[in-house]
Order: structure tokens, then sequence, then C-alpha cells
């Protein structure tokens, strides 16, 4: 008589976090480069409120239809300014678009399972209130919010001031510090990161491993411990 297959392992997954501006993005393709499935929930947050898609309705109906261009695409800057002047605004957000980003997230993370090692979720918000017990460990990229303001008004052509907001609305460095199992320092010099990340991946592929050995069932149906 034949036997079902055993269920798949379940992947290992990093969550990569870290302040705005810290280069989050850069270390994810680090990673990447190593043949490390990625899964971006900056990326799935855009997704999912692509015209035609239920939360861009949400939002909407939540905050009024002069949230959409004429286009009928999210108006991105007038919905950030008010939320990140408002936190009830803020929450009402959160409250429509994490549940969709979660979907789409788990949906994407269940395809790229045989992809490789391991997997990177890139969740820029995790130390804001975002869940953790979806990954098996926590990777925040760190840099000086000096340098992070300077980013800011860099690459956004935004004033000191309205940069200086951005970092106010986000979570604190020392709590983001705070919540984290590895730490990448960004000092702005690519081949530091290179070097920090290559020693991660190459911790992950062990973890991830010993993760999968734990995960396999025997012949006498008790998972290894």
């Amino acid at each position: 008589m034949s036997t079902a297959p055993p269920p798949p392992c379940r992947p290992f997954r990093i969550a990569l976090t870290g302040g705005i501006a810290s280069g989050k993005s850069t270390v994810a393709n680090l990673f990447a480069a190593h043949g490390v499935p990625l899964i971006d929930t900056d990326v799935i947050a855009r997704e999912v409120v692509e015209p035609g898609q239920p939360a861009l309705t949400s939002v909407a109906q939540a905050f009024g239809s002069d949230m959409l261009d004429s286009d009928g695409r999210l108006d991105r800057r007038r919905l950030r300014e008010i939320i990140f002047s408002d936190v009830t605004a803020r929450a009402r957000l959160e409250a429509i678009l994490h549940p969709a980003i979660r979907a789409a997230m788990e949906r994407q993370s269940v395809a790229a399972a045989q992809a490789g090692p391991y997997q990177v979720l890139v969740i820029p918000l995790l130390a804001e209130g975002g869940r953790r017990d979806h990954v098996d460990r926590v990777l925040v990229v760190d840099t000086p919010e000096t340098v992070q303001v300077e980013r800011l008004m860099a690459r956004d052509a935004v004033t000191r001031e309205q940069a200086e907001a951005s970092l106010r609305a986000q979570a604190q460095r020392a709590t983001r510090l705070g919540i984290a199992d590895d730490v990448v320092t960004n000092t702005g010099r690519i081949e530091d990161l290179r070097e920090q990340v290559a020693a991660l991946h190459e911790r992950y592929v062990k973890l991830a491993a010993a993760s999968r050995a734990r995960q396999v069932v025997p012949s006498n149906g008790h998972a290894a411990q």
C-alpha cells in the first residue's frame, strides 16, 4: 500500500528590517547574490493597492476618493502626509493593508520554498508592531540616525525637518536593535556590507539545515528533536 509523501519542510525565514534609508535594499540584494529568495513587503505593499485590488477600494472608502489620482491610482504622497501626522489614521491604514500584505507574503514564501537554502523577508516596519512569529531570526540593518537624515534629504529631495519627521514616525533605533538576533552595521562601504552578509549567509545556511533536520519525521512517526 502506498503512503503519502511527508509534508514539505517549512522554509527557514530571516526577517530583514531597519529604519528608513538604512540600506535594507542593498543588504537584501547582497543576499540575493548568494541565491537566496527575497520576499519584499515594500513591493507587496505597492502591489496590493494597484487599481482593481480590494485593498485600494478599502483605502478609498476609509480615507476618501481624493486619495486616488486622475488615473485611479493611490496618491501616495497625500496619504503619507496624513498618516505621518495622525496616529489614528496610520492605524486605520495598517488595519487595511497588513492582512493583505501578510497573505501575499505567505503565498510568495510557499512558492519559493524550494528555491534556496532559506528566505529573506524584507519587513521594514517589523519593530513598529509587525508579527515575528512567522520568522526564525530577525536581522537589523543599523545606521546612525544622522546618516539616515542625510540620505533621506538626498534621495527624496526633502527638507531636514521632513526627513527627521519621517524618522520620528518609525520605531526608535534602540527598539529595532532590541528585537535583533543579528545586526548588519552599514558604514556606507559596500565592501563592509558584502563581508558581513557573506558571514551571515554561511551561518544561516547551517541554521536552515539544522531546522530542516528537526522537521524530518522518522519511521516511528515522531518528529526529530
